[in-house]
């Protein structure tokens, strides 16, 4: 079993800071936050069911172990990372990646879109998400044996912010492959200093965009406010 010291919020807070004068405003609704730099860039992360106070004084004094401030943060730095050059124009994930090529498929998070494309390719795949009681969810009783055996994960960007991510990636094996999805997703090689991340799945936004502001605002969620925003795709270089 792999061990990792440090979750990647707090690896980000120690790489690069954390600058709360950069922030134009903070905008939160209850399936989403928005962060929105002075420069114009946006970040988000989701909330699932956490309450986020949007007055920016409330993280003058950080509190990192805290959900809330965790959320703000995943924002933030999916504001000052995800806009690098780094990053090319992305597909869906399953456009990109031959998911036929693995034999033990999972996915942490259940996003339905890309599970349409894996029932309609007929490959077996094992979704892992206990806020959903649909047949096709595996219980989460199994979920640290099959990802034992997995070949590929597809693992949920919210588990940076929910500190689930340490412990599925401490779940599989060395051999597997695990790509990061989802507009929560910081675009950063940092991330591929864990060692089983081949790619982030991410997305940016236009400079001030208040589209996607008030869409997060009104409640709105991944597929309202996502129309106005690029995938955005950050592989791993060989020579990490």
């Amino acid at each position: 079993m792999k061990v990792y010291k440090m979750e990647p919020i707090d690896l980000l807070v120690k790489s690069h800071g954390f600058h709360p004068e950069k922030i134009q405003k903070i905008v939160t609704g209850t399936r989403y936050t928005a962060v929105l730099l002075q420069e114009g860039n946006i970040g988000v992360c989701a909330n699932l069911g956490t309450k986020v106070d949007p007055n920016l004084k409330m993280y003058h004094a950080l509190h990192i172990a805290d959900l809330s401030h965790r959320i703000v943060l995943n924002a933030y730095f999916n504001a000052v990372l995800n806009y690098s050059n780094l990053s090319t124009d992305g597909g869906d994930i399953f456009d990109v990646i031959d998911f036929q090529n693995y034999q033990n498929s999972a996915m942490i998070g259940f996003f339905k879109p890309v599970v349409e494309k894996f029932q309609k390719k007929g490959i077996p795949l094992h979704i892992f998400d206990p806020r959903y009681q649909e047949d096709i969810i595996t219980t989460e009783e199994d979920k640290e044996d099959f990802l034992q055996k997995a070949d590929v994960v597809i693992l949920t960007a919210t588990s940076i912010f929910n500190l689930t991510f340490l412990k599925i990636l401490s779940s599989t094996s060395k051999y597997c492959d695990i790509f990061l999805l989802g507009p929560s997703a910081p675009m950063t090689e940092e991330i591929f200093q864990y060692g089983n991340i081949k790619a982030i799945f991410g997305s940016t936004f236009a400079k001030n965009d208040e589209r996607v502001l008030q869409i997060i605002a009104d409640n709105g969620g991944t597929r309202q406010f996502l129309k106005y925003g690029k995938k955005r795709t950050l592989f791993r270089r060989n020579d990490i």
